[in-house]
């Protein structure tokens, strides 16, 4: 066959059921993986057409073009010098020799190459490629190991892992059939139709009919997207024929895609009595517990049908939807129970069995963690502008909730019906809606809680579990965050600094360790330390996601400002500030002030002599020093950093003169001194902002 000749790419990894919430990801890995292993082989081009495939019971990849054979490879490996190659006599040296010898030639069989930087001696050689079939199983190894699955599983007596037990592999390299053993498993040239519809062995003649084969012959869509596509289609429709409007939440869509391999859609309904039920909790039956899609009105009302997607093709599809109506009945009922019986006791009488949950071995229960939220609150609030009152009855009942009946069976509307059952009881409106607030936000992006109140609950919330966990000795490790302390952590600065409140993160923490103290839990400063350490490190990373330099982050990290929102005010006032055109020649006069006064003994005076400025360069600046002084350090003390910034750019022309005529380390010690302390008054007044000497050209 000519070396240059290609053929498409097909490789199957046939499984028992797939995770579904992970299988998009999955399928997008394996491909990358398959792409990147060939592309690093020389087997196909960066712009080849690819693409992915995965249903419940595999994962699959087409790539167009893969060669037939590696091409050969030239390579060219430089040794020695010619001039150290070789004596005076012409005779090879050691190194000649040596380098001859580990390339398995004689010296004679060298070449010379020469550039700009002399004459050496290269061995070059031709490496035959390696033909595709060998290469191939190689690649797709390489891939599966890198393959992102939380926990890999054996089957059987094999000694191979996936992610689920592996039943066959196909690999086709146009019409070949390329012969390996990968997971354990032989390669075949057949597939695998719908596990119901055709549940036997599809043989593919080339690559390239593997898609339509599934479809027609094995009741299967394999491309995930399409899969996806019509099921919302499916949806839609139905929910059209009732007037109403599916609720097609995207991760539900991923996952019920995830789950079948042809999906036929059905509508069935529920008893309208249960929708005098929280909304909440309807939804999280249909959409978390059964994976169906709910209905909604025109105006937004929820109705009594829902939507599941099958992954059969029923002859009597009644049946399925009476199935799937006596499971959702049989649940929601459990619920309209849960919800009856807790209502017969106030949400505060709930409370007092929170002693009953542990919240940490070390750390004791949940009703220890309330009285630290309390004891925040009660301190916190008022620096929030909050009342006080309120957010401590908050505090008290935020977490009550927790040993409630609907909770314990539905522990996703943890908050929720905290706040259902607060508003029943008659409670204060900010006082329930903290309730459900504080847990917010949940994730990277989610919104803040809207009250002032559950903004101050979401605060201590975390602060008390960042000190505790940290406390505990199990802060995050790699990639490993079990307690979501860096979700926590993001959160403390978002609440702060999108909030609005202008408070100490330090004197915060200070006030947990208190806190911790009321429940006879002994906090150290070092742990005190690390905490502040970790909030302040997702600070820059929190920033650096807003498309925020790392050397302005670094510029006011410098500086060690223990403010959010004072870091935040200072930060903006830097990225305005290197946008004059004074702002360059400023950092790299600061950058030369600290690199002179690291140099100097450390003993420079907080003041200097205006009786020793001898230059009038030294005079000019200062000066322009002490009139700008008084002033800069009185908008700067009001927060007003970038209009300070803007007046000591104007400090840049006689800062330029006073580097170009100014020798700072003079022979006479009491000048040297003086000029220092000149250039540190100067660098001080810069830093009431931050330390500009970062910032890169």
């Amino acid at each position: 066959m000519p070396i240059n000749r290609c053929a498409n790419l097909l490789i199957e990894i046939g499984t028992e059921e797939l995770p579904p919430k992970t299988l998009q990801t999955l399928g997008e890995a394996f491909l990358s993986g398959c792409v990147a292993a060939l592309q690093k082989s020389k087997l196909v081009e960066r712009n080849a057409p690819t693409r992915w495939f995965a249903t419940p019971r595999r994962l699959a990849v087409w790539i167009a073009d893969v060669k037939i054979k590696q091409p050969d490879l030239n390579t060219e490996r430089k040794g020695p010098a010619v001039q150290a190659a070789f004596d005076a006599h012409g005779q090879p040296t050691r190194a000649a020799l040596g380098f001859a010898g580990s390339c398995g030639v004689a010296v004679e069989d060298l070449r010379r190459a020469t550039s700009d930087k002399g004459e050496w001696l290269v061995f070059r050689t031709k490496q035959k490629g390696l033909p595709a079939n060998s290469l191939i199983p190689i690649c797709i190894e390489k891939s599966i190991k890198q393959l992102p699955i939380a926990k890999r599983m054996r089957w059987g007596t094999f000694e191979s892992e996936f992610v689920r037990p592996v039943h066959w592999v196909t690999v086709l390299h146009g019409d070949k059939l390329v012969k390996a053993t990968i997971l354990s498993i032989q390669t075949g040239r057949h597939t695998m139709g719908h596990r119901f519809h055709c549940p036997h062995k599809l043989p593919l003649s080339t690559a390239d009919d593997y898609e339509h084969t599934l479809l027609t012959e094995g009741t299967v869509i394999a491309d995930f997207e399409k899969r996806r596509a019509q099921i919302k289609k499916q949806v839609t429709a139905l929910a059209k024929k009732k007037g109403g409007t599916a609720c097609i939440d995207n991760a539900l869509l991923d996952e019920v895609t995830g789950l079948v391999e042809y999906p036929c859609a059905l509508l069935g309904s529920f008893d309208q009595t249960f929708l005098d039920l929280p909304k909440e909790v309807l939804v999280s039956s249909m959409r978390d517990h059964q994976k169906y899609f709910h209905l909604t009105s025109p105006n937004g009302q929820l109705l009594p049908f829902f939507i599941t997607v099958s992954n059969i093709r029923s002859t009597t599809p009644r049946h399925i939807r009476r199935g799937n109506e006596r499971v959702l009945r049989a649940r929601l009922a459990d619920a309209q129970f849960f919800w009856d019986t807790d209502r017969k006791r106030p949400l505060a009488q709930h409370g007092l069995r929170l002693s009953e949950i542990l919240f940490h071995r070390t750390l004791g229960s949940v009703a220890d963690k309330r009285q630290r939220l309390e004891y925040l609150a009660a301190t916190v609030a008022p620096l929030c502008g909050q009342d006080q009152d309120l957010c401590v009855r908050a505090a008290q009942l935020a977490k009550a909730d927790l040993v409630t009946d609907m909770v314990g069976e539905f522990p996703d509307l943890q908050g929720i019906m905290g706040s259902y059952y607060a508003q029943l009881d008659g409670e204060h409106e900010q006082v329930a809606r903290a309730c459900a607030e504080h847990y917010q936000p949940r994730f990277a992006g989610d919104e803040l809680p809207c009250s002032g109140v559950g903004k101050v609950i979401a605060l201590v919330d975390r602060l008390d579990s960042l000190l505790g966990i940290f406390s505990a000795g199990e802060e995050p490790s790699g990639d490993k965050d079990p307690y979501g302390l860096r979700r926590a952590a993001l959160a403390v600065l978002r609440l702060i600094i999108e909030g609005k409140f202008d408070l100490d993160l330090t004197e915060l923490l200070r006030e947990a360790v208190r806190a911790y103290e009321s429940c006879r839990v002994n906090v150290s400063r070092e742990t005190v330390n690390q905490v502040y350490a970790f909030v302040m490190d997702r600070l820059r990373r929190y920033y650096s996601e807003q498309g925020f330099a790392a050397d302005e982050i670094a510029s006011v990290m410098a500086t060690h400002p223990t403010r959010p929102c004072d870091f935040d005010l200072r930060l903006r006032a830097v990225a305005k500030f290197r946008q004059l055109d004074e702002a360059a020649n400023l950092a790299a006069a600061n950058k030369r002030i600290r690199n002179i006064l690291r140099k100097s003994d450390g003993n420079i005076a907080a003041e200097f002599d205006l009786s020793l400025l001898r230059d009038p360069a030294e005079r000019e600046l200062a000066d322009n020093l002490q009139a700008l002084d008084s002033a800069v350090r009185d908008v700067f003390k009001q927060g007003h950093y970038e209009t300070g910034l803007g007046r000591l750019a104007a400090l840049k022309p006689s800062v330029d003169r006073f580097f170009d005529e100014v020798l700072v380390m003079a022979e006479d010690e009491a000048l040297k001194r003086n000029r220092l302390a000149l250039l540190g008054r100067l660098q001080n007044l810069f830093l009431q902002v931050a330390d500009i000497s970062y910032l890169q050209d």
